[in-house]
């Protein structure tokens, strides 16, 4: 049932690549986040940017699992 998923994976390199950007700025904002939460944890926005940049961190990793699922074998 793998035989076949390795042309998946190719197909699916650009989009992992674009989603591999993206996670890169999620780590930005993720520290910045982590930051302004820090120096003024009264403000519940900063977690929650912290959290969706901890989501675009994971996704290269979700677009590639997508991708792959989504290709017949």
């Amino acid at each position: 049932m793998e035989d076949c998923r390795p042309l998946g994976f190719l197909l699916g390199l650009p989009f992992a690549l674009i989603a591999l950007v993206l996670s890169v700025v999620g780590a930005v904002v993720w520290v910045i986040g982590t930051i302004l939460s820090c120096l003024c944890p009264c403000c519940i926005c900063f977690a929650g940017l912290a959290n969706l940049a901890v989501d675009l961190v994971k996704l290269p990793i979700k677009v590639l699992r997508w991708f792959i699922d989504q290709i017949p074998c």
